[in-house]
């Protein structure tokens, strides 16, 4: 997990780049609906003993055909199991997200996407079931395979706390699409 002043550095470099990378001019004829994609993306993670979805509609809008930004709402489970301490959880979170959209090459997808996740989470054991309801932020920096309105990629949450995440592992898999 990153340090507090390097989550500082990291959220100001989102935002100038943000900014520098917005190079499109506005006019008068300029049709702003004509630049809004909708889609989103579905993610899952498993491994042994864990699994983990997300669903997430958003829309964005593309600035020129190198960047776009927009925002989501996002949707999720996740359950993992021990068997080794007879303990299962289960997580079902939801809240919103604002992503950023790189394109340098024609095939390759730079994604920043900051998410705040409101969480339910229930642990069961032999012997208790503990409730928590809180709220965990997540930073993913992604790349991926782009064709056409669907990218294929891999994702990494930079605050990943693994006491705290919703998800398996700070990696992600994705399957993004804007039509």
């Amino acid at each position: 997990m990153i340090s507090y002043p390097y989550q500082n550095i990291i959220v100001s470099i989102l935002i100038l780049f943000l900014f520098f990378s917005i190079q499109k001019g506005y006019s008068q004829n300029d049709d702003f609906w004509s630049n809004v994609h909708f889609g989103g993306d579905i993610g899952i993670g498993f491994s042994n003993d864990t699994f983990n979805a997300v669903v997430a509609p958003a829309a964005i809008y593309e600035f020129n055909e190198w960047f776009s930004a927009g925002l989501g709402l996002r949707f999720g489970y996740s359950s993992f199991e021990n068997d080794r301490l007879n303990q299962k959880r289960k997580d079902i979170n939801y809240g919103a997200s604002i992503i950023t959209l790189l394109n340098p090459l024609p095939k390759l997808q730079i994604s920043a996407e900051f998410e705040e996740m409101g969480v339910n989470r229930e642990i069961k054991t032999a012997n208790q079931k503990i409730t928590d309801n809180y709220w965990y932020p997540a930073l993913f920096i992604g790349a991926g395979y782009r064709v056409g309105f669907i990218s294929v990629g891999l994702k990494y949450d930079v605050l990943y706390d693994d006491k705290k995440s919703i998800y398996g592992s700070p990696y992600a898999p994705f399957i993004r699409m804007f039509f």
